[in-house]
């Protein structure tokens, strides 16, 4: 009863927040707010914020192929008061901003073309394989290495789960169950050796932080020892990243031998420095060869002796190049960033960034997402209207308050708190927010309330503007005084309403529709051009259309329509003249539009009723 409870509480206040707030943006033409889906747009317009404030950095840095080995000048240390740093504090030892001294160590590279090898440091490296997928992690992988949009990926897990090839797809959860990691592992110890075994990931109980729920098992294989299926290409690349990842979870760490290396140059002051490295053992790497580049098994032909010499493959480089602002969002980086803070669930994540996409306040641009003016009106402008409360917190759309009533949604679901308590915490939290916000709405005009005070004002002479206004700008009015010379403006008859953008498009197109002459139409009212026309109810637009649509009635009916009739008097099984009688038209080539329609409704009134008779 605690999982109902809590997708009720979850369903109303999704419900109160998108009706409420919703309707609210409308007064910036917008069209919906969400208690999850505002917070989410907020990351991608902060993201684009921060970059747009970026400010380059050049930076130079030089490097030189010696036995296949990359080696970088280390030109600064972090202590050193030229050391180079971005925009953020980070050190970059081989980044200097000093353009003459590393075009001086360039030349005396290339004039050397050999490096001393003065020390080695070596080490080894364990890489761990990752933990079976969650719904976040699914997505990212798909990504990454097969290049999928979410809504795809989304897609084609749907349709493993529903042929029963891997586990339920909206988790967020790593733990697994124990046959089934007892059964990959015994697939792999057969496969690959009993050497290729790891400790494992995924025992049962564990949580990898306070905000999952681990209400479902981690996404796998239904039959782990399977690693291919029979299904189409698309299904079956999913299938194997599922199913080497759950693989990879019980394998062995991947071995690494690294030995970081040290060089002089002749004429060089400064150190130069190298990383070579070689994989010793692959372990859970093993199952992801179909999806990773080859790997290098073998340390440098050369040898690695203090005092060699090293020559230089070829001429040595400089980098010229400034700092890069902060990479976008993309589908999969954002959904990450979501389950991190706690915003949404698994079952949500996808639908999110879906309707953000919809509703116009993202684009795509490559793989990233970036807000459209849109987005960052309902963010900059709308949100904060909730988000700068004295009521709670940081506001309704902050991260904070929204990752707080998933915990608080959690609580229910686990039976810990009753669900009408945090019911009505929230419907009072969110009253005396949503009441505040309307007050502030009110202190300045809304967008919708400057444009249609600039339409009654077009054709106004500038005296009577700077009356009405007293001097100042429609943008310097309070909401209430723009309410009041708006009314006042109605009462009076004061102002004359230009036609709008949709009335003039809608004009256009039924003269076209209808082959007239436009000039004439106009002509016959006494007007010399389309924009004497006025607008609103009284205004002489809205009587051209009505007559224009009035005209587009009286026209032939359409082929469809024709067609429609026919159709529906041989089902009846009527002579096709019977059915035009009843519209009082002569032939079905002369009927007109509106003849038609009528006709075809009673058609259809006629077909369903005979239905319901022989039920």
């Amino acid at each position: 009863m605690s999982l109902v409870d809590a997708a009720i509480v979850r369903r109303l206040m999704d419900r109160l927040v998108g009706f409420r707030c919703s309707k609210f943006c409308r007064s910036w033409k917008l069209r919906s707010m969400g208690r999850v889906q505002t917070p989410t747009l907020g990351y991608i317009v902060d993201k684009e914020l921060d970059r747009e404030a970026h400010v380059p950095i050049e930076f130079h840095s030089v490097s030189a192929i010696t036995n296949n080995i990359e080696a970088k000048v280390r030109f600064h240390e972090s202590d050193d008061p030229d050391a180079w740093t971005d925009g953020d504090g980070k050190h970059f030892p081989d980044r200097t901003s000093d353009s003459e001294n590393a075009n001086s160590v360039l030349s005396q590279l290339n004039n050397e073309r050999k490096l001393i090898l003065e020390s080695i440091r070596e080490g080894t490296v364990n890489r761990k394989p990752q933990p079976p997928f969650t719904t976040d992690t699914m997505l990212q992988s798909a990504s990454s290495i097969l290049g999928w949009s979410i809504s795809k990926t989304s897609s084609i897990s749907s349709a493993l789960y529903q042929s029963g090839h891997i586990t339920y797809i909206r988790t967020d959860s790593t733990r697994t169950n124990a046959s089934a990691r007892e059964e990959i592992r015994r697939h792999i110890e057969g496969r690959y050796g009993q050497n290729f075994l790891g400790e494992g990931i995924g025992e049962a109980g564990k949580k990898n932080s306070g905000i999952v729920q681990d209400a479902h098992e981690a996404i796998r294989p239904t039959k782990p020892s399977e690693e291919n299926i029979s299904a189409d290409p698309e299904q079956s690349r999913l299938y194997k990243l599922i199913w080497s990842r759950f693989a990879a979870s019980q394998m062995s760490n991947s071995i690494r031998e690294r030995r970081s290396l040290t060089f002089s140059c002749e004429g060089v002051s400064e150190e130069v420095y190298a990383t070579s490295s070689w994989r010793t053992h692959s372990g859970w790497e093993e199952v992801f060869d179909w999806a990773n580049k080859e790997a290098i098994i073998r340390p440098p032909s050369i040898g690695l002796n203090i005092g060699d010499t090293w020559g230089i493959d070829q001429d040595a480089e400089i980098t010229t190049d400034f700092t890069k602002p902060a990479r976008r969002f993309t589908e999969s980086s954002i959904i990450q960033q979501m389950k991190k803070d706690g915003i949404g669930r698994p079952s949500t994540y996808v639908s999110t960034v879906t309707k953000l996409l919809d509703r116009g306040y993202l684009e795509r641009e490559g793989g990233s997402l970036i807000p459209t003016e849109d987005g960052r009106t309902l963010w900059l402008d709308v949100a904060p209207y909730y988000n700068h409360s004295d009521v709670y917190g940081d506001g309704i759309f902050s991260y904070k308050f929204t990752s707080n009533m998933e915990s608080n949604l959690d609580f229910i679901e686990n039976g810990e708190v009753e669900a009408s308590t945090k019911w009505e915490e929230f419907v009072e939290i969110f009253r005396n927010t949503h009441n505040i916000a309307l007050e502030k709405r009110r202190e300045k005009p809304t967008i919708r309330q400057m444009q249609y005070l600039e339409r009654l004002m077009l054709k106004m002479p500038e005296s009577d503007k700077n009356s009405i206004l007293q001097g100042r700008e429609i943008t310097e009015l309070s909401g209430r005084e723009t309410k009041e010379i708006i009314d006042n403006l109605a009462e009076t008859n004061q102002a004359i309403i230009p036609a709008s953008e949709k009335q003039l498009a809608l004009i256009i197109r039924l003269v076209d529709k209808l082959n007239l002459d436009l000039s004439k139409l106009l002509s016959e009212m006494g007007i010399s051009d389309i924009s004497e026309l006025t607008g609103g109810r009284g205004g002489n637009a809205s009587e051209l259309i009505g007559n224009l649509i009035d005209l587009d009635k009286e026209s032939p009916a359409t082929e469809k329509q024709k067609e429609a009739i026919t159709s529906m008097s041989e089902k009846l099984e009527i002579p096709i003249e019977q059915s035009i009688e009843l519209v009082m038209a002569e032939s079905v080539d002369s009927i007109s539009k509106s003849e038609a329609s009528a006709l075809i409704s009673l058609l259809k009134k006629t077909i369903s009723n005979n239905r319901r008779k022989h039920k």
